[in-house]
C-alpha cells in the first residue's frame, strides 16, 4: 500500500457526486412546474437579435469582425 500521507499533508478525498446530484434537483424544484427551457432559450436568441439589430456601418463592421475572430458568436449560434 502506498500511503500518500505525510506529516504535514495529508490527502483529502471527496465525491461531490450526491450533492450535485441533490443541488440539480434543488435546482430544478425552484424553477417549478411553469419553466419552459425551449422559451427560455428562445427568449435568449431573440434578446441577441435585438442587441445587434440596428447596428450603423462602423458598429456592423466591429461586429462582423468579431464574430469572425470567434469573439462573438454569429447568427444562429448563441
Amino acid at each position: 500500500m502506498n500511503d500518500r500521507n505525510t506529516s504535514d499533508h495529508h490527502i483529502f478525498e471527496l465525491d461531490l457526486a450526491a450533492h450535485e446530484a441533490r443541488r440539480r434537483a434543488e435546482v430544478l424544484a425552484a424553477l417549478g412546474d411553469t419553466w419552459d427551457p425551449v422559451a427560455v432559450v428562445e427568449g435568449e436568441d431573440e434578446a441577441y437579435r435585438l442587441l445587434y439589430s440596428g447596428l450603423d456601418a462602423e458598429q456592423q463592421a466591429t461586429y462582423d469582425m468579431l464574430v469572425a475572430a470567434e469573439v462573438l458568436p454569429g447568427p444562429g449560434q448563441g
